[in-house]
């Protein structure tokens, strides 16, 4: 990386010839490499001395191209670890009235899905999973975790926890988990969704190829059975320069508002 910046910051005078101020130059420099795939969304600007000495330039024209850049949005700067390269990732809109896969999400925007298996199979129950799925400390859990990735962007983290006598085999699952539930009469009908905005940790990130400390969105889901039992219990780390949730809300009428209150009084 460190040679590729020298060759991408080496001599400003030489590569951008004729007049205009050093730090529009840089500017235009910058905005190429980034056009061309030569510094990739998520990646980190050599430090402002570093991009002086290479480009034999001063910090002040640096700095001024830099701050034109993080005020149009090409790059960002978090405080305390340097200037960045913004994602240029379209978020993709996510409803959250209805319960579908991810799969399945994707598939209706024509998106080619993928996953990459962080790990498939049956283990002994953590208390957490014990309480969401009503288990019994004799009674093992199915685990898949895997990344999901679109257009090959990855997208999010799932971890899905199920009973193992729900899920015996969770190698079958080579796609949708809700299409393996579906033939043996196990889909979810309803689910219970929290999102929490969270902070990524280094693995996470380095998994979702973005930087750590980058925000993520959280969605723990318990999902349920026509009959009301437990099936699912997912927890997934989203990234949240690529994913967005929609939730409409409706203002409730005036009979409806009476009713309430009716019942408030009874």
């Amino acid at each position: 990386m460190a040679d590729s910046m020298r060759v991408i910051f080496a001599d400003i005078a030489a590569q951008s010839p004729g007049g205009g101020p050093l730090y529009v130059k840089l500017k235009r420099i910058i905005e190429r490499a980034v056009d061309r795939g030569l510094i990739k969304s998520g990646d980190a600007l050599p430090p402002e001395r570093e991009i002086a000495s290479m480009a034999d330039v001063s910090r002040v024209t640096v700095r001024k191209a830099v701050q034109e850049l993080v005020k149009e949005g090409l790059l960002i700067q978090r405080h305390g670890s340097g200037t960045f390269v913004a994602s240029r990732v379209k978020p993709v809109e996510q409803y959250l009235t209805q319960l579908t896969s991810f799969t399945e999400d994707m598939a209706r925007r024509g998106m080619i899905v993928r996953s990459e298996w962080l790990d498939r199979g049956i283990y002994a129950p953590s208390p957490e999973e014990m309480v969401a799925l009503g288990l019994t400390s004799g009674e093992k859990v199915a685990r898949i975790s895997r990344l999901r990735v679109a257009n090959e962007t990855p997208m999010a983290i799932e971890r899905a926890a199920l009973a193992a006598s729900v899920l015996p085999r969770p190698e079958d699952v080579t796609t949708s988990l809700y299409a393996v539930l579906a033939a043996s009469g196990n889909r979810p009908v309803r689910a219970i969704q929290r999102i929490s905005a969270a902070i990524l940790k280094e693995n996470d990130a380095r998994i979702l190829e973005v930087q750590p400390g980058s925000a993520s969105l959280n969605i723990e889901r318990i999902s349920y059975l026509e009959s009301g039992k437990v099936i699912e219990f997912t927890r997934s780390i989203y990234r949240a320069d690529a994913y967005e949730f929609i939730a409409e809300l409706r203002l409730s009428g005036p009979s409806e508002q009476s009713a309430e209150a009716a019942g408030a009084v009874l």
